[in-house]
């Protein structure tokens, strides 16, 4: 186990933004939880946010082995401070961010803002990394340079036409918190371990993710932990995997009124291709997703059309569903082209595994934010029965532990995430506060994976035994 001792030099804390609205108010005068296994049940015990408890062990860390001289409900604190001194600052960053939405691969604002603002904290800062122009890692380590890994992601890439509609500046900032709050605790106790943040560009149209992987970015990371904007709260949504698909049909040009005979319609076919996806629906789980567009459907109408395209994506519960699927879909485009006389070109784009949830993480997660600050989550059975799309970080999550929550910005009903009303609630002083408080919930989980030997290892466990 990691023994807690508290370092002899002090650290210079983060400014504090003087109109900052806190979400949680301390008493000024905090009666520490003493940690003592002759407590009985029925002794009533006051935690270090005035709190009462009955005869239970801070909510933090719960392993025997880890009740060192000082209390952990202080290293809790630490944590959440670190967040609270910064959280006006992280509310003017995402603003920034927010009023100045950029696409994927193309977030340079929003990648210097976040790479100064960690260099400014005390992190070694990486920029451009990982062969991304607007990838970055930023990190810090304990003393010994031991210890477990635990790394954030923070995204901020936006939509085209709608800007941030997905909250991206609340999933950077949310990464961005977190780090610091790991960081406060590594520089202030003798604690073994490393936080990382990533800075993930190109979520909402790309993979940078996938690249970061395949770039060796979460090579000895022990948990990756982000969380998401939604109009609810969750640790258990279905994030589907989903391939996309371009299609091409090449056919014969002709007059479409004098020989049309003469030609071979390549418009015909991407019409029958879309027919033809629509009938196997009936035939697929109800879990799986086809959807599709025509992109190029020829460029005039008394033309027999000799060139068309579309792009369709395919969407599962798990990799494997996507697996099973594809050759139906393929068959599909393959009938069209046969039917008509056109030929046919498939291009496979990158696949996006399903997010595989680390239980452990999850679990512990709805534990500490309902039980430090009050949030209601839906059942897990519940939950596991809404799909909330497709993510990147599903590909992390089979490459490390992982986790992606959800948390609600209460959004206008009916303005979920992707439109106009999400990004304007994305800039609130609400969507904020709701921010700062799933950052602190993230935070603790990966202080927990830092310090308790034994969560990491069922943490591990839990990761080995799932399905691939």
């Amino acid at each position: 186990m990691n023994h807690i001792q508290e370092k002899t030099e002090t650290t210079n804390g983060c400014g504090l933004f003087k109109n900052l609205k806190r979400l949680f108010k301390k008493k000024s005068k905090k009666n520490k939880l003493k940690h003592n296994s002759r407590n009985s049940q029925n002794e009533v015990l006051i935690d270090s946010r005035g709190n009462q408890t009955h005869g239970k062990e801070s909510s933090v860390i719960e392993s025997q082995d880890e009740k060192s001289i000082y209390g952990l409900s202080e290293i809790e604190d630490i944590a959440l401070k670190a967040i609270d001194d910064v959280s006006g600052e992280l509310r003017d960053m995402s603003l920034l961010i927010h009023d100045r939405p950029e696409l994927s691969y193309h977030e340079q604002y929003a990648h210097d803002l976040i790479v100064q603002y960690m260099k400014e904290k005390g992190f070694n800062v990486t920029p451009n990394a990982f062969g991304l122009k607007t990838a970055f890692v930023a990190e810090y380590r304990s003393e010994s340079g031991k210890g477990r890994v635990v790394s954030f992601n923070s995204e901020y890439d936006a939509l085209p036409g709608i800007g941030h509609a997905c909250g991206h500046n609340l999933i950077a900032i949310s990464g961005i918190g977190a780090a610091i709050g790991l960081k406060a605790v590594l520089e202030k106790f003798e604690i073994e371990g490393t936080v990382k943040l990533f800075g993930t560009p190109a979520e909402e149209k790309g993979h940078g993710k996938i690249d970061m992987i395949k770039a060796g970015a979460y090579e000895g990371v022990f948990a990756s932990l982000m969380i998401h904007p939604c109009p609810t709260n969750g640790a258990f949504m279905k994030f589907l995997a989903i391939q996309s698909v371009k299609v091409e049909y090449f056919g014969k040009s002709a007059h479409a009124a004098g020989t049309p005979w003469e030609g071979i319609n390549a418009l015909d076919a991407i019409v029958s291709a879309y027919t033809n996806i629509g009938l196997l629906r009936q035939q697929i789980l109800p879990t799986n997703r086809i959807h599709g567009i025509i992109i190029d459907g020829g460029k005039a109408s008394n033309i027999i059309p000799d060139y068309t395209s579309g792009r369709f994506s395919i969407r599962g519960r798990t990799i494997a569903d996507v697996h099973d699927l594809r050759p139906r879909v393929e068959k599909c485009f393959q009938a069209a082209a046969e039917a008509t006389g056109a030929k046919v070109k498939i291009t496979w784009e990158q696949e996006l595994y399903d997010v595989k949830t680390n239980d452990q993480i999850a679990e512990r997660y709805e534990s500490y934010m309902n039980t430090n600050f009050g949030v209601e989550f839906p059942s897990k059975n519940d939950q596991s029965m809404i799909s909330v799309g497709s993510t990147d970080q599903g590909n992390v999550t089979y490459s490390v532990p992982g986790f992606h929550g959800v948390f609600d910005i209460h959004p206008p009903p009916g303005e979920s995430n992707h439109t106009p009303g999400f990004t304007k609630q994305a800039k609130t002083e609400l969507a904020h506060l709701e921010t700062i408080k799933a950052t602190k919930g993230m935070t603790l989980v990966g202080l927990k994976v830092l310090v308790d030997d034994s969560f990491a290892k069922k943490v591990r466990k839990n990761f080995e035994e799932s399905e691939i």
